[in-house]
């Protein structure tokens, strides 16, 4: 697979929840580009996982600040997810070569999660919050940067 690139299709209307699958993309592409140099693949997978378990526990502090009704779902499909990576980084640990079946993973994962799972949570937060959603972002741009 290739790159992905960034589309409005994958924006879920929240600036920076927006910016986080960005950052996100912006890994699996830097894993993409380091398939066969295992030492740098080591690296951009350690950051992929940590950087998108952050993600996750902030999706899921807004989604609980919103009363998000699906909160416990959306978990759920964190949780499966971060137990799937940690079985790609346990092989890989292993001496397996998983990058470009983890790559694959990731993609089909990351655009297929945004598109579904997101695209219902980003309206939900608009509706509850209102224009202020994107406002509502200052102690978490600084802790995620942009």
């Amino acid at each position: 697979m290739a790159h992905i690139e960034w589309t409005n299709e994958l924006s879920v209307g929240v600036e920076v929840i927006d910016k986080q699958h960005q950052r996100i993309i912006e890994y699996v592409n830097k894993l993409h580009d380091n398939l066969h140099d295992r030492e740098t693949l080591k690296d951009v997978l350690e950051d992929t996982i940590e950087y998108t378990e952050s993600h996750f526990g902030f999706e899921e502090a807004m989604m609980e600040e919103a009363e998000y009704p699906y909160l416990r779902a959306h978990k759920r499909i964190h949780d499966l997810f971060i137990r799937r990576v940690a079985r790609y980084k346990e092989r890989f640990l292993a001496g397996e070569d998983i990058a470009e079946e983890l790559h694959d993973t990731l993609v089909r994962w990351l655009i297929t999660h945004i598109k579904s799972e997101d695209a219902n949570f980003g309206p939900y937060l608009i509706k509850k919050f209102g224009e202020t959603t994107n406002k509502r972002r200052g102690f978490w741009r600084r802790l995620f940067g942009d």
